[in-house]
């Protein structure tokens, strides 16, 4: 049961960057890095850090309660606090200013709870800083559509032709059971007219 207890407890703070783990930005733009966490216990005291490639810590904040916004411990000069807690999402996104070549790499969005006997939790978004946003990949991007459009549409097609060819084959046993059902039937009618001819004669 203790064990149980430890397992409820490690996966009851939970931390996500969104559906995409993958940012790309422009160089000397601005770029957004989400992060929000949940937490079934509620939060004291949470601590949130921001680390970049894994050991240098670019954002560290701290929140009192969820009445209350993150107040900031430190930052990169270059990092602003765009999130809110306070509100229905525990919202504790960042913004990297003036983004560089350098910048491009590992962003780790860390949460630890107090409330929840410290545990911790953390999600990753790997940024990717391009000089220009190349047309080649919305190309790649229609190729990859268009295959995929086109595949569904052959599936399509291909069903559609099963149905047809079902459709035929099913209305052709149909058919050959009324060609069946009318040779018996004329056989029984050939008899009978042979009979009555019979009799006749």
């Amino acid at each position: 049961l203790p064990g149980l207890h430890v397992f409820a407890i490690a996966f009851a703070l939970e931390v996500s960057v969104g559906k995409t783990n993958t940012v790309m930005a422009l160089n000397n733009s601005n770029v957004l890095l989400p992060c929000v966490f949940t937490t079934c216990m509620g939060f004291q005291d949470l601590v949130f850090t921001w680390y970049f490639n894994s050991t240098e810590l670019i954002y560290h904040g701290r929140i009192k309660n969820k009445a209350t916004e993150p107040t900031v411990v430190s930052r990169n000069p270059r990092v602003d606090f765009v999130g809110s807690t306070t509100k229905k999402d525990n919202n504790i996104s960042i913004v990297l200013n003036n983004v560089e070549f350098s910048d491009a790499g590992k962003y780790t969005c860390h949460v630890r709870n107090p409330m929840e006997k410290n545990a911790q939790h953390n999600a990753t978004i790997i940024l990717n800083v391009v000089h220009k946003m190349v047309e080649t990949d919305n190309t790649v991007t229609l190729i990859i559509v268009g295959v995929l459009g086109g595949l569904f549409g052959l599936l399509i097609l291909f069903m559609l032709i099963k149905r047809v060819v079902l459709f035929i084959i099913k209305k052709t046993q149909d058919r050959k059971k009324e060609c069946l059902v009318s040779s018996s039937g004329n056989d029984n009618t050939e008899n009978g007219l042979a009979g009555s001819k019979a009799e006749q004669k």
